[in-house]
């Protein structure tokens, strides 16, 4: 994990260990020979979003419903980040004919002035949408950076990876969801998006 400081970074990493101990509510089940999607019964909706791109467009993670998407919380001065952004520019480059997506949520504090010479430094071949404090929020407190989230097609959050986690990790779970039927998208119709648990 990359942060401003030592000390709050071992604080948020904390933090979040502790809450997804805790509450289990985004915790993935990666495990040697394991899965590395949660059972579909046990996934929660992933909370919507109207964030803008570097056009200016509004992005709505509701758009991607059909797809697999890998959403990912990150920032240009994040080293871990840096290491994984090219897994998934080849994961988008791979699988975007097959119904699969990446989309980043840049954190930068100087949003586009630093976000945008890093997209086309690094080549990054995906959507890259601005994001703000009320949209980590929503995804429990993102504290930690990089945070990613995959999610079903039918917008269930399948794993989420906190910190650096393993390339395999990502690719098997991609493949994994695509290479499952798309869920029942009326499944709990009712209930509402996964939220930090209160």
């Amino acid at each position: 994990m990359a942060s401003l400081s030592r000390t709050t970074a071992l604080a948020a990493l904390a933090a979040t260990a502790l809450l997804l101990s805790n509450c289990g509510q985004y915790s993935s089940r990666v495990a040697s020979n394991g899965p590395v999607v949660k059972e579909q019964k046990d996934r929660k909706r992933a909370p919507d979003f109207t964030l803008k791109d570097a056009d200016g467009r509004a992005v709505r993670l509701s758009d991607y419903r059909g797809k697999v998407v890998l959403l990912d919380f990150w920032a240009t001065w994040c080293g871990p980040c840096k290491i994984e952004i090219p897994w998934f520019i080849d994961l988008q480059r791979r699988n975007k004919d097959r119904g699969f997506e990446v989309l980043g949520v840049a954190m930068d504090d100087d949003g586009w002035e630093s976000v945008k010479p890093f997209l086309a430094e690094h080549g990054v071949n995906y959507r890259i949408v601005l994001g703000n404090d009320q949209t980590a929020q929503t995804y429990g407190g993102v504290d930690a950076l990089p945070t990613s989230f995959l999610i079903d097609q039918a917008g269930y959050i399948a794993a989420v990876h906190v910190g650096l986690a393993p390339k395999k990790d990502f690719i098997d779970g991609v493949e994994a969801l695509l290479r499952t039927p798309p869920p029942d998208s009326s499944r709990n119709a009712a209930e509402p998006d996964a939220r930090r648990a209160n």
